[in-house]
C-alpha cells in the first residue's frame, strides 16, 4: 500500500473538489492533535491495564495521521494532486483505498509504511544515474 496514494484518493474522493480537500486536510490534522493527546494522556493518568492499553492504541493509530497530514498538506500546492493522480483509474482506487483505509487503526501501521516507502524512494534515487 501507497501511504502517499491513500492520502491523495482521499483528498480527491469521486470530485476532487477544494471543499473535499480542506476537509481531509482537517481530518487528519485533528486525527494526529486529539487521538496523540487524548492517548497520552490515557497512558500517563491512569493506573488501570485497560485503560493504559486504550491509551497506547489511540496514540499509535493518531501517530498514522502524521504521514497522511504531511502528505496532505505537500498535495494541498497548486496542481500536486493532479499531478500525482495524473492516470490513475479515480473510481477503481477509491474502491480499493476504501478498504486499505482501515489499517489507520492498526498502530503505527501507516507509519512503517510511509518509512519503507520513502526508503524505496531514496535509494531508488542514488541508484539511478
Amino acid at each position: 500500500m501507497n501511504v502517499r496514494r491513500l492520502a491523495a484518493i482521499d483528498m480527491y474522493g469521486s470530485r476532487g473538489t477544494t471543499r473535499r480537500r480542506r476537509i481531509i486536510l482537517a481530518e487528519f490534522l485533528v486525527g494526529v492533535v486529539l487521538m496523540v493527546t487524548w492517548g497520552i494522556w490515557l497512558l500517563t493518568s491512569s493506573s488501570g491495564l485497560s485503560t493504559r492499553a486504550i491509551g497506547l492504541w489511540l496514540t499509535g493509530a493518531g501517530l498514522n495521521y502524521t504521514p497522511l497530514s504531511l502528505y496532505a498538506l505537500a498535495l494541498m500546492r497548486p496542481g500536486a494532486l493532479e499531478a500525482e493522480l495524473a492516470g490513475v483509474d479515480i473510481d477503481r482506487e477509491l474502491r480499493r483505498y476504501t478498504m486499505l483505509q482501515l489499517w489507520v487503526f492498526v498502530p503505527l501501521s501507516l507509519v512503517v509504511l510511509a518509512i519503507r516507502d520513502a526508503l524505496a524512494r531514496r535509494k531508488a534515487r542514488t541508484t539511478t544515474p
